[in-house]
Order: C-alpha cells, then structure tokens, then sequence
C-alpha cells in the first residue's frame, strides 16, 4: 500500500475518519515545557494517509483536539511521556489511551540500550530514518518538503512496531506491566508540567 502524505493547516479537515489505533509524533521548537511549544502533530491511522498538522498558538484546532481526546481511539507515540506533556500544555487535552512504543521496547528488548525509534525501525526493517531536520525550525510559515517528509517517517513504521513490541511483550510475560505503565503516563507527565522533571520520588 502507497502512503500519501497530506499537508495541513491549522487543524485536521472536517469529517475524516480513523481507525484506532492511530499512530501519533509531535514537533516542537525545543524540549522545554516551560519555554517551548508545539508546532507539528503528525498521524495516521495505518490505511493509507499520514496527516502533517502544522499548528501554531492559539492552537484552533477543534477537530484535532476531538481526535486526540478521544478514549476510544489508542494512540501509538514512540518516548510519549514528552509528546503528551506538549499536548496538554497547548492543546489543553489528555491524549489518551496510549501505546509508547519506547516503554513496551524497554520491557521487552532488555538485551540491548539502543531503543530510539531510529534504532527499532533499523532493527525490525532494515531501514535507516534520515533524522536530518529533527533540529530544524518547525515554527516557520510553511514547513519545507524535506520537513514534511521527515515528519511523516516519524509515524510511517510505529503499527508494525507496535505489533512486533506486543508479541515480545507477550513472551517474556510483560504485557500487563507494559500497559500499566501506560495507564500511569497521564501521571507522569503531569508531574512534569508541575516541575518535577526526572526526581525520582520512589527513592529513599
């Protein structure tokens, strides 16, 4: 199956339609939540169309922010602890449910450190992601092609990996840890919009 890659505006078109689950990455200007923003919420849904979302403040984005909010619907991210906390911090909405492809990679591939998206995609298809414009300016008027067909690569391989993640989780016995942890990101990432960053407060 082809995929096409469909720019937008300001927010997703009226009436489209997905199946869950859809595969979901962000773009921002930096990694700060104090100081950064969202510029890009790229997805798909797996049949087809990957949808580049180039948004910016004061983010009216109605038919976006109903996708993204709806419980019905599972979103795979890959690392979704710093996505969701951008989505809530602009969006003003919990993207839940979630599948975190970084996480399921942890519990299930302990043989290994290398869990970037990067080194999955490597992995599983033999295929090497340009991360070239990772660092570019999403916050410009009008992303560049390159822009938007990086921003694509990003959601294009995460239904496979998902897959592949959830029978590895499934053999070593850690399918119900995996989603556990989760159900427990909304947490986490809130403590993050609180300022807590990476203190652990489980530690004596």
């Amino acid at each position: 199956m082809e995929n096409k890659i469909i720019y937008l505006k300001d927010d997703l078109t009226d009436n489209l339609k997905f199946k869950s689950p859809i595969a979901v990455d962000t773009e921002m200007t930096g990694l700060s939540l104090l100081r950064d923003r969202l510029c890009v919420v790229q997805l798909t849904d797996g049949t087809g169309n990957i949808y580049v979302v180039h948004i910016k403040p004061p983010y009216d984005c109605p038919n976006l922010k109903k996708l993204l909010s709806n419980s019905n619907i599972e979103k795979i991210f890959h690392f979704a602890r710093a996505d969701l906390a951008m989505i809530k911090k602009c969006l003003g909405i919990n993207a839940t449910p979630v599948f975190c492809t970084k996480i399921a990679s942890k519990l299930s591939r302990t043989s290994t450190d290398r869990h970037s998206l990067k080194a999955l995609v490597k992995e599983f298809f033999n295929v090497d992601l340009n991360k070239e414009e990772q660092t570019s300016d999403w916050a410009v008027e009008t992303l560049s092609d390159k822009q938007i067909e990086y921003a694509a690569g990003d959601v294009l391989y995460l239904h496979q990996i998902k897959e592949i993640l959830t029978e590895k989780l499934k053999r070593e016995g850690r399918l119900e840890l995996a989603q556990k942890c989760f159900e427990f990101l909304p947490y986490r990432y809130e403590m993050d919009l609180q300022g807590w960053g990476d203190e652990d407060i489980f530690q004596h």
